[in-house]
């Protein structure tokens, strides 16, 4: 089961990736843009998806990923319950929400190997 501290851990690999306040909550961002929130409530992380990668993985994980409610899930918000995953498909998920805000640029230097480190 994963806690808090994986889900830091996961996020904080990405490239360029660093740990923000938003709200009250750790935030992870890469630039100035957040590819992950940890809600310290309850055992889930907001990643940010491409809304129709977000629709085909709440169809395919019910009760693991749903869309946030509103406005923020139509634009591809994603919860998702961290205590009913296992690390290696949060990782994914963790790089595809990293990669929906990094900059082009950045997605090119680490595809090409010229980017080291998390």
């Amino acid at each position: 089961m994963l806690t808090q501290d994986d889900v830091r851990r996961i996020a904080l690999a990405q490239p360029e990736a660093y740990e923000a306040d938003h709200h009250g909550m750790p935030s992870f961002r890469v630039g100035k843009k957040i590819f992950c929130t940890i809600h310290q409530d309850r055992p889930r992380t907001m990643l940010k998806l491409d809304p129709e990668d977000q629709r085909n993985l709440a169809e395919g994980r019910p009760g693991v990923v749903e869309p946030v409610p509103g406005f923020w899930g139509k634009n591809g918000s994603t919860f998702v319950w961290f205590e009913r995953i296992d690390e290696a498909d949060l990782a994914g998920l963790m790089r595809m929400a990293w990669a929906q805000v990094a900059s082009k640029t950045l997605q090119a230097n680490v595809l090409n190997g010229i980017h080291k480190g998390g």
